[in-house]
């Protein structure tokens, strides 16, 4: 039998090791240095890149920093964020473990300017690959921090052939910088590549508008933001402060064709929380279009003990206290959101819209007007007040609201009526005689036991349906209803079916009074933008935008020629 001899590892491939896990792309160092210059307080970013040169450079207009803190910068475990082992657990910044500038060091050359806030005097510094201090010199530079490492992975050829093609590191770096920018709107943000302009984002207030710059097709119109103040279980009487935002595409504006952009923040960073992301998901249910999913940007600002971010070398994953805490708060916010209220209705959005508006309704048209218009009283706080004023084609509602009129489909939102009914009272009740169907496949009496139908053989190729969901117990096409419920999906999908069949179909006249609790109901759902199945349920004629169509915001004296 071979015997193995245990080696102690010398402090450079030990350093060489720690380093690689730290500093594994071009990205990694972004964030890294980005994260230092976000600690010192910056508001503006400027990065240049050179990925052919394995060359970054980041300038910040931070804090800066004194010749004796640019002395141990680079040294293994330096830091100014924590001291002690009390405190891991009350971190609030986002670099803290001092291996960033040290890995730099190992992985290539590393240069810092500085220049310390107050201070009238800069440093240009130059360090080995043990992060040591190399060369020193004084420099005239503004106030902040530069940051230059070059030739990187020069010294571990192995693990620069083993990266990612340059095109694809740039990808994963755009993709960091935006990140970053979403828990940081107040950052404004230059990226230089090989020289030229690549990537710019204003500062905001909010990610809501800094979304829209990175997804161009995304207006701030189409999202909603929310913040709110949270109190942490056994928090209440410590001194710290914890609170939710949430950014959410609206869906009935815009979605995904991919799962790529529900994002959770915590403190300042993006991090990977399958939790949160599900509860965000679920949130959405039943409210985009098939195969479409949510744009949305969850950010959680936590009490530092709340959370452990020694996860993950590159702090992406974390330990979160209180996690289905968390998940109720979240799914509440997203119902929240996707109210409709009055002040979510800004003029750009309809002005777009209008003009192709107006120009169908020069066509005639079928209008159906019970005079006289019902008064409407309204005291729910938060929802918007609808009239129902008269029907067009037998099919849309015309509602006047306090800034202006909105068409409804009376067929969808009816039936989101419905299924947020049936989805809080599903029940199925006994029906007698029972209902004899014919012809059914294996497969489909095997779907209506999945969904909870009692069903039995009752001769050749018949069955008897013993129970049947409340809502159409009493309807005459009872037996098509279970058919389409036996030909698939999962209890939701029968749900949806159900609420379908049921709500009233379009081409049905109805009363005033009909229309008016069509409406009453539709804006008390929790999703009231869009149906089961995604689709838009109103769309909005404001009156600003009507006003601007019909020029009556025009000075007299020149609107008659004057």
């Amino acid at each position: 039998m071979n015997s193995q001899t245990i080696y102690r590892l010398p402090t450079e491939v030990v350093h060489l090791i720690a380093a690689g896990e730290v500093i594994d792309s071009l990205a990694a160092v972004v964030r890294e240095l980005v994260e230092n210059a976000l600690d010192a307080g910056a508001t503006r970013i400027s990065i240049s890149l050179f990925p052919e040169l394995w060359k970054i450079s980041v300038a910040d207009n931070g804090a800066g920093m004194e010749l004796t803190d640019l002395e141990l910068a680079a040294t293994a475990h330096s830091t100014s964020k924590i001291h002690t082992l009390r405190d891991l657990s009350q971190i609030t910044s986002l670099g803290f473990r001092g291996e960033a500038l040290h890995s730099l060091a190992q992985l290539g050359s590393l240069e810092i300017h500085s220049r310390a806030a107050g201070s009238y005097e800069g440093w240009r510094v130059s360090y080995n690959s043990l992060g040591e201090v190399r060369e020193t010199e004084i420099v005239a530079l503004a106030p902040g921090t530069i940051v230059t490492v070059s030739d990187l992975f020069a010294n571990w050829a192995s693990r620069r052939e083993a990266l990612p093609t340059i095109p694809q590191q740039l990808r994963a770096l755009q993709l960091t910088i935006w990140q970053i920018a979403l828990c940081h709107p107040h950052i404004t943000w230059q990226v230089q590549l090989d020289g030229r302009n690549w990537l710019a984002l204003s500062r905001g207030t909010t990610a809501s508008q800094i979304l829209p710059q990175i997804l161009p097709k995304v207006r701030s119109s189409d999202l909603q933001h929310l913040s709110l103040e949270v109190i942490i279980p056994g928090d209440e009487g410590l001194n710290s402060s914890s609170s939710l935002q949430l950014t959410a595409g609206l869906p009935d504006r815009c979605h995904r064709h991919r799962l790529d952009w529900v994002k959770v923040g915590i403190n300042g960073r993006i991090v990977k929380a399958p939790e949160l992301e599900q509860s965000i998901i679920a949130g959405f249910a039943r409210t985009l279009p098939r195969d479409r999913y949510p744009i949305c940007f969850l950010h959680l600002q936590i009490s530092p003990h709340q959370i452990d971010w020694n996860r993950h070398p590159a702090k992406a994953e974390i330990y979160l206290n209180q996690v289905n805490y968390w998940q109720e708060k979240v799914v509440a916010a997203i119902e929240q959101v996707l109210k409709i209220s009055p002040t979510q209705f800004p003029e750009s959005l309809h002005d777009r819209r209008l003009g192709q508006i107006l120009k169908v309704a020069e066509n005639k048209g079928n209008y159906q007007v019970d005079p006289p218009p019902l008064p409407v009283e309204s005291n729910d706080e938060g929802l918007i007040e609808l009239k129902a004023v008269a029907q067009i084609h037998n099919t849309y509602i015309v509602a006047e609201q306090p800034t202006g009129l909105w068409l409804i489909e009376q067929h969808i939102a009816h039936e989101r009526i419905l299924y947020e009914q049936i989805c809080d009272t599903w029940e199925l009740v006994p029906i007698e005689p029972a209902l004899i169907l014919q012809n059914l496949s294996s497969t489909q009496v095997e779907q209506l036991e999945r969904i909870g139908l009692v069903i039995e053989p009752f001769g050749e190729q018949l069955w008897a349906i013993r129970t049947v969901p409340a809502i159409l117990r009493e309807r005459k096409d009872c037996a098509e209803a279970v058919i389409e419920l036996s030909l698939g999906g999962d209890l939701q999908t029968a749900q949806v079916a159900v609420s379908c069949r049921s709500a009233i179909r379009n081409g049905t006249p109805l009363t005033l009074a009909e229309m008016q609790d069509i409406l009453d109901g539709w804006k008390r759902t929790r999703h009231p933008r869009t149906c089961p199945h995604g689709r838009p349920i109103y769309l909005s004629l404001e009156e600003t935008a009507l006003s601007k169509f019909f020029r009556r915001h025009w000075v007299i004296g020149k609107s008659h020629g004057i």
